[in-house]
């Protein structure tokens, strides 16, 4: 049954401009995070943990705010997740200057920080999985392909403009808080044409919302483009799959070992370079350099995703084991590199391998199931991926200042373990 009708070519760029600013706000903010914990001389662990927080949060409301799209109409989920964007940014850069002129105390400034990053991840995560859901209900086959794919691109887009743009916007009067008020007021002009230029929808059709990973530059988006969606298609009960499930088990393993190694990497590497090339004192160069690995690791990645895979054709158990190798490769040489050039080679092959090991990943868990089961594996997919940024960047940074190589030698372990896993545990 086709109850759907084309968007308009306006509509769309809506609503891909909303998927793109927050991955976009997001990269950028963690562009300036080694120089935040410089300037309010906090140990960097405990700047690491006010993400944390906000990726636990992620992954726990961004299922609810999928769930209710249906409900409660998709542009109204949109308004909420994008409200919730706006505020998180403008708060998180208010506090953040008010501490960096010592109007607060640093330890008071992180706590406050902390509290409203909290309002990002949890209520932040009801725009992606609405976008999502008021495109498949109004688009069907090849043109559905098309618009989903276009909003996937937009996350990736978006991790490298934010790295991009992060260095440009450390400017007086706001300093380090710069790209979060910046991005506060892309947020408000997007929320702005969204509630004017957008209809609102009463939900008719049983298009569900895909939940997605909490955005960073270790992600790109993958499309939901199985039909998962369809009308007609969806089961009658609610679909709840076992965590051990023989046919998914080794799949969700390899997910997992493996985010957890990119969240190390992704964790760790600002902190590695403002140290490495001695940047605690100057933020403004601190910022560019870590924006530039950032957007050089975002186009490795975009490369892998947008050019090698459909190149090459691979198949998910390939996918993961030549990427984690490559991956392997380049977390070795991101290691022992101490100059910027060593180090944008190392991250720029290992983000490389890490583009080619998430594709088949998600894609194998998809494959392993039946077409009614499709719901219930995008879910565990997206907890999998949202759970690795939880505590592996606070544990890498906490290792990291301990003692360097631990962090990179428990990146290669579990790359290794991945390669092994994934040539004797998942099937072609």
């Amino acid at each position: 049954m086709n109850n759907s009708s084309p968007i308009s070519n306006s509509r769309m760029a809506i609503l891909f401009t909303v998927m793109l600013v927050a991955a976009a706000g997001n990269t950028a903010m963690q562009s300036t995070l080694p120089s935040i914990a410089s300037t309010l001389d906090l140990p960097d662990v405990l700047v690491s943990l006010a993400f944390s927080w906000s990726a636990l949060l992620w992954v726990i409301t961004a299922p609810k705010w999928a769930r209710m799209s249906d409900r409660q109409g998709r542009k109204k989920l949109m308004t909420i997740g994008l409200l919730g964007f706006t505020t998180s940014m403008g708060l998180c850069g208010l506090v953040l200057w008010f501490g960096l002129h010592g109007l607060i105390a640093p330890l008071t400034t992180f706590i406050i920080f902390a509290l409203f990053r909290s309002v990002y991840g949890g209520v932040g995560s009801a725009s992606p999985p609405a976008v999502q859901a008021y495109v498949a209900a109004r688009t069907d086959g090849a043109e559905r392909t098309k618009a989903l794919s276009l909003l996937a691109s937009s996350f990736g887009l978006g991790t490298v403009i934010g790295p991009a743009l992060a260095p440009i916007m450390v400017l007086e009067p706001f300093g380090l808080a710069g790209p979060m008020i910046f991005f506060c007021v892309f947020g408000i002009v997007v929320f702005i044409f969204l509630r004017l230029l957008l209809p609102s929808d009463t939900p008719r059709y049983a298009a569900r919302g895909r939940v997605s990973s909490y955005p960073s530059s270790a992600s790109v988006e993958q499309p939901d483009i199985d039909g998962e969606n369809d009308d007609g298609d969806l089961p009658q009960g609610e679909v709840r799959l076992r965590w051990r499930d023989p046919r998914l088990f080794p799949w969700l393993t390899s997910g997992l070992v493996g985010a957890h190694a990119q969240a190390l990497l992704l964790g760790v590497v600002g902190y590695m370079i403002r140290d490495r090339m001695g940047l605690q004192n100057d933020t403004s160069a601190a910022v560019q350099a870590i924006g530039s690995v950032l957007f050089i690791g975002a186009m490795a990645t975009l490369l892998a995703q947008w050019g090698l895979i459909p190149i090459l054709k691979l198949k998910p158990k390939t996918l993961i084991v030549s990427g984690s190798s490559l991956a392997l490769i380049g977390v070795v040489l991101t290691g022992i590199s101490h100059n910027l050039y060593g180090i944008s080679i190392g991250y720029a092959i290992a983000s490389m391998g890490f583009g080619l090991y998430r594709p088949g990943f998600m894609a194998g868990s998809s494959l392993a199931v039946e077409r009614h089961e499709q719901g219930d594996v995008a879910g565990k997919v997206a907890s999998t991926n949202g759970a690795a940024f939880i505590l592996a960047p606070t544990i890498g940074v906490g290792l990291f200042n301990i003692w360097e190589a631990s962090t990179f030698a428990l990146i290669a372990a579990a790359l290794v373990f991945l390669i092994i896993w994934g040539s004797k545990a998942l099937k072609d």
